[in-house]
């Protein structure tokens, strides 16, 4: 008779039925149990206090992912002995509002306060912000708003004005070691009945690669005991070790933290704009991966590179602009990922180019006095004149053809009279300027020499 199979031994997660994912087990049930944010929760601070105290008022709270933002608004719920309620952006709209209004009046006659709480309130349309105000500005509700994103980018500003902001930090890695050790020890909500432990290089492994966030810190250690599980059965509750291997196998790929159309896009570009500005090749090229892995577009970022050659190296460097040019023409006939190589290759040289921001100064000075002198007349020694009644009236006269001199040079005067002698663009000592300086300085010379000798020169 054949054996009888043997049945696969529960995961430590499955040994109680339905037992929540360990990130919701631990989520903090006190103010000294929330990890990080020393510069909002550590007491006397403005906020721990307002929190303790039960009466925050509407607050907004900006951060990343796993920092802590439902965490608060629970915790403020539950310090002011309040109702708290979650509302969707997205998938709830006016018709909740006016529930949630409605109900949070009732409760206001026994003395009970209502704390919603809108996760990603980014994601709110103006109707439903404007919506919410009054409501808010009456304390009906006390909103409790958490977002990834820049609130003034998204939220308008009498909803935003009715609200203090607070922003929070990614978490450290010691801030992820201490959730890590909680959970570990925690014979309740966590791990601590399963007798788990984990190697030191992974356990920092797992508080470096978390990227500040704890509830990826303790997913990706729930999987990974799980994987540790899987590889080397043992009866449940007895010893377990977690190891570099299973964490490894546990974090597979982490997503970028980037959004084309978020703070994070104006935020990198600015950061690789100024690494080719400071002169590093290395913030340059960091930058500019972090772009293309989280999705920006290429061409874009070709864009602005070109800008960046023109801007902020011009005439000290002049094959800066043609391979920024080349660089952007590369990408645009290859295409990801081979198209990518240029604009690294772009990056570098002009990350190490010489920089001058003169020929920009220039033009932003010549702008100035072309909108300050708009009426300003041609001087008529560089007027054409195709026209007998042209000539007749002086249109050309006087004009010296730069050809016929040796030196290809006739000293005569090109700006109108109102701006006479002015001076936009003055070359700096670097690069290729220095040899403009020398030809500028020439030409001076002559200006000067031509002004002690009769002129002689033909028209």
């Amino acid at each position: 008779m054949p054996a009888k199979p043997r049945a696969p031994q529960p995961s430590v997660f499955e040994a109680v039925a339905g037992r929540a994912p360990l990130a919701a087990r631990m989520r903090p049930r006190s103010l000294d149990e929330v990890a990080g944010q020393h510069h909002l929760l550590d007491r006397g601070r403005a906020l721990r206090e307002s929190i303790e105290s039960g009466d925050t008022g509407s607050i907004l709270f900006w951060g990343p992912p796993g920092t802590g933002k439902t965490t608060l608004a629970r915790l403020i719920a539950r310090y002011a002995k309040g109702e708290f309620v979650p509302f969707s952006a997205v998938t709830d709209g006016i018709p909740r509002i006016r529930e949630v209004v409605a109900d949070a009046e009732r409760r206001l006659v026994t003395g009970v306060r209502t704390v919603l709480f809108i996760d990603e309130i980014h994601r709110f349309n103006k109707g439903q912000q404007d919506a919410l105000l009054p409501h808010v500005e009456s304390g009906v509700l006390t909103l409790i708003g958490a977002t990834t994103e820049n609130p003034s980018f998204e939220l308008n500003g009498a909803l935003l004005s009715r609200m203090r902001v607070f922003v929070l930090e990614p978490l450290t890695p010691d801030d992820i070691k201490e959730v890590i050790h909680r959970a570990l020890a925690d014979n309740e909500h966590g791990l601590g009945e399963e007798q788990i432990t984990v190697d030191d290089d992974a356990l920092e492994i797992l508080a470096t690669k978390s990227d500040g966030d704890a509830r990826r810190a303790l997913t990706v250690l729930e999987a990974a005991i799980q994987h540790a599980q899987s590889t080397n059965p043992k009866p449940p509750r007895s010893p377990r070790n977690v190891r570099l291997a299973s964490i490894n196998e546990s974090l597979h790929w982490r997503p970028a933290h980037y959004d084309k159309k978020g703070e994070g896009h104006y935020n990198e570009i600015s950061a690789y704009h100024k690494a080719l500005r400071g002169s590093d090749p290395n913030g340059a090229l960091y930058w500019l991966a972090r772009m293309i892995d989280g999705g920006e577009d290429p061409m874009y970022i070709a864009r602005r590179t070109v800008r960046f050659a023109s801007e902020d190296i011009g005439l000290a460097d002049p094959r800066a602009l043609q391979i920024a040019i080349a660089a952007r023409d590369a990408y645009h006939f290859l295409g990801s990922p081979e198209g990518e190589l240029a604009l690294a290759e772009a990056a570098v040289y002009l990350a190490t180019a010489p920089k001058s921001n003169r020929v920009y100064v220039a033009w932003g000075a010549a702008q100035k006095a072309a909108r300050d002198t708009p009426a300003a007349q041609v001087p008529k020694h560089i007027r054409n004149a195709p026209t007998g009644l042209m000539k007749e009236l002086g249109y050309g006269a006087g004009y010296q053809y730069a050809h016929n001199s040796p030196d290809a040079y006739q000293p005569q005067e090109y700006l109108p009279d109102e701006l006479h002698d002015m001076v936009f663009y003055e070359p700096s000592d670097f690069g290729f300027e220095k040899e403009i300086a020398k030809r500028l300085e020439w030409w001076a010379g002559l200006r000067e020499r031509s002004k002690s000798e009769p002129d002689s020169a033909p028209e």
